[in-house]
């Protein structure tokens, strides 16, 4: 079965991920392994009822492209000014030392030197979709420890956004230094002209038409995909687009009750991004990448939560939250998944070390979100005791 009807695609990968979403819970595991595994099992590298490759492309780029909007509406940057210098030693200081591990194991199973710099800045960063997903609402935008993820987070991403960028740059396995320059331009202005528009258009808009929830809605979703075509159009890519349109109405008044009434949709999205990771990922290449695999997923797992609490606590803050901040951040990121196919499609780095990046990410996404419902309060935890909204 080709799988090359939507509507027959989209049963299969909701009814599919109900079904396993219910043993999820039953056998008191994660939802999100339910979504991988279920991409794993009926993706073309498993039962192959949906094989088309395209497909898969384009619902895993829309899933990520309005994940990025959705999430930059709850990163609240204003919330940074309190924790700037904090988070941006800590979050500097740690990429610098998980690039150098990363790099550092890639180079011991002989990968190039572009791909060792590649293996090494995809495991910088943590997270934002599992983070924020595991993050009780309440902790997240009233309490310190909100502020401080968020903060890492964002200096994170944006450093993720310049490495993307530059990884954009490149044709043929070579960098095009006029594209780069270009896209270092245009990133600025399309930031400043999204502000001025939510300013002075957006902000009026909903204001004056705030009754309708129907077209607060449709706005929402107009600018997300305005902004990830215009910076498409701009030689950046559709992703970092609508993470800059999240990230800049998020600077408004109204953009958590945008959120709010977005949650529905974030979670649809959500289950697509999951599932497209499980099935895009080639099973065959695993025995070639096993070993690096579970070093570099050893390593961050375990070097990830001890370098953000030495980190903090050299900071002066408690222990506890310490341990809390650093095991919440404590897996690779979406972002890293991004840097390894876009290095993939203007050949920086081969297939293997593609995947190795791929399977990296998913097995740490997995293993921290095991850690974090069992130990943290979340919104999906298993137990009624950490359960929080």
């Amino acid at each position: 079965m080709d799988g090359g009807s939507l509507t027959f695609s989209f049963f299969l990968i909701f009814s599919g991920a109900a079904v396993l979403a219910t043993a999820a819970l039953y056998t008191r595991q994660p939802m999100l392994i339910a979504y991988i595994a279920l991409g794993a099992l009926i993706g073309p590298y498993g039962a192959s009822y949906i094989n088309n490759v395209g497909l898969l492309e384009d619902v895993g780029h829309i899933g990520i492209i309005f994940l990025l909007f959705l999430l930059g509406l709850d990163m609240q940057p204003q919330s940074l000014r309190s924790v700037a210098k904090q988070a941006s030693v800590v979050a500097i200081a740690s990429s610098l030392l998980f690039f150098a591990i990363g790099a550092a194991i890639a180079f011991g199973f002989g990968f190039t030197s572009n791909e060792c710099i590649i293996i090494g800045v995809a495991m910088m960063f943590s997270s934002t979709i599992i983070s924020i997903k595991l993050l009780p609402t309440t902790v997240l935008h009233h309490k310190h420890t909100g502020e401080l993820i968020v903060g890492l987070l964002l200096i994170q991403d944006l450093i993720a956004i310049f490495v993307l960028i530059v990884l954009l740059s490149g044709s043929g396995g070579q960098f095009d230094y006029a594209m780069l320059l270009r896209a270092m331009l245009a990133l600025p202005l399309l930031a400043v002209g999204a502000l001025l528009f939510v300013r002075y258009v957006l902000l009026a808009l909903i204001a004056r038409f705030d009754r309708f929830h129907e077209y607060i809605f449709l706005l929402a979703l107009g600018w997300c995909l305005g902004m990830a075509e215009l910076a498409a159009l701009a030689g950046l890519s559709a992703e970092i687009g609508a993470f800059t349109a999240g990230i800049v109405l998020a600077t408004s008044p109204i953009s958590q009750f945008i959120a709010l009434n977005l949650r529905p949709l974030r979670d649809f999205f959500l289950v697509l991004f999951f599932f497209a990771l499980g099935a895009r990922f080639d099973t065959s290449m695993l025995a070639d990448i096993l070993l690096p695999t579970l070093l570099l997923t050893a390593a961050m797992i375990a070097v990830k939560p001890l370098a953000f609490r030495g980190l903090l606590r050299a900071s002066r803050e408690r222990r506890a939250l310490s341990w809390s901040v650093g095991f919440r951040l404590g897996q690779n990121s979406e972002f890293s998944l991004l840097i390894a196919y876009v290095a993939t499609s203007t050949l920086l780095i081969g297939k293997e070390a593609s995947h190795l990046i791929q399977a990296t990410a998913i097995l740490t996404f997995l293993i921290s979100t095991y850690i974090v419902i069992f130990n943290f309060p979340t919104p999906i935890a298993v137990s009624d005791k950490l359960r929080r909204d």
